[in-house]
């Protein structure tokens, strides 16, 4: 009789369990460098290894390679996402709950505009699941989650410190430098400029697409270049 109990109350909450509705997700990666030496796959499989162990439901996945430190503008593929999360709310098809994300820089390193976007997304009900922190935004009622916001901050203000240190001990580095070896001994030698601009020269059917703004791939894929030499012009035209 007991082991028919305990049978029932077993097939009792796999059925519980089986009829609770799925929790519509969504995965965003990013990784800073637009060469192959960075990818999102390993931040992308995590995140989905922990979906199917949650049972969630993934709507999609957006990987994006692009720096921290861009504005949303300047973020198409997270842009996207934003926008893609807006016609879920309005159309009421497949609305987006959550975002998976490996770790909060993923959403930006930039402080004031990542607490905007956290803020953002709490306002449209979207939970903001941080994975290497096991921190969600949002509380299952749809509400703050008080304690996660305030390691949010703690977490932002600290990588914002390391970021400064950075930037004080390259600046540091690079007055020390003058002062030792003198003002020539930095910046770009005439003879290498000359370089610069044959090379630019040489791959006009890139630069032509770059200044166009097309992807690195795009650009490699069109004009037959090594996506290296692609990336090569890129940075020649922003220097």
């Amino acid at each position: 009789m007991e082991s028919k109990n305990k049978q029932n109350l077993s097939q009792k909450i796999s059925k519980d369990f089986n009829d609770t509705p799925k929790v519509n997700a969504v995965i965003y990666s990013r990784v800073s460098s637009e060469s192959d030496r960075q990818d999102n796959q390993r931040q992308t499989n995590e995140l989905l290894e922990y979906a199917n162990r949650m049972g969630y439901n993934i709507v999609n996945i957006y990987e994006e390679k692009v720096s921290g430190l861009k504005r949303n503008s300047e973020r198409p593929i997270f842009s996207k996402m934003l926008y893609d999360i807006d016609n879920s709310i309005m159309t009421n098809e497949c609305k987006i709950e959550k975002i998976l994300v490996w770790e909060l820089s993923r959403i930006g390193r930039g402080v004031l505009q990542s607490l905007q976007n956290i803020q953002l997304l709490n306002e449209k009900k979207v939970c903001l699941f941080i994975k290497n922190f096991n921190l969600e935004t949002l509380n299952d009622d749809k509400s703050p989650n008080s304690l996660s916001m305030f390691m949010v901050q703690i977490l932002f203000s600290v990588a914002s410190m390391e970021l400064q240190m950075t930037k004080n001990r390259m600046v540091s580095g690079y007055h020390h430098h003058i002062q030792k070896y003198g003002s020539k001994s930095v910046g770009r030698k005439i003879g290498q400029v000359q370089i610069e601009s044959k090379t630019l020269e040489r791959h006009a059917d890139v630069l032509k697409l770059v200044r166009k703004g097309h992807s690195i791939r795009d650009i490699a894929s069109i004009t037959k270049k090594s996506v290296n030499t692609v990336l090569k012009v890129k940075k020649l035209l922003t220097n």
